[in-house]
């Protein structure tokens, strides 16, 4: 357990930053996920749009990687080109 004050606080702020972007990863899986299974039917493009949109606010935030983010929008986007 840390001693001095500003670490003890550092450890409750990582924490919270911890959770936060667990919890905006599991909803870009998710996210993923539904456009992937989704492609070919009528929601299919609302559902792709959704997912580029989450990818992009979670690396403007810093919480994936930008080349991350282009890689899965490119993957997503080269599944979509395929069902149509």
């Amino acid at each position: 357990m840390a001693n001095i004050k500003s670490q003890k606080k550092r450890i409750l702020t990582n924490a919270k930053a911890q959770d936060r972007n667990k919890a905006v990863k599991s909803e870009l899986r998710t996210r993923i996920r539904t456009a992937a299974s989704s492609l070919g039917t009528p929601e299919g493009e609302a559902d792709t749009r959704l997912a580029i949109k989450r990818i992009d606010m979670a690396a403007a935030k810093g919480i994936i990687h930008p080349n991350s983010a282009a890689r899965r929008k490119s993957r997503l986007m080269r599944q979509a080109n395929a069902a149509k």
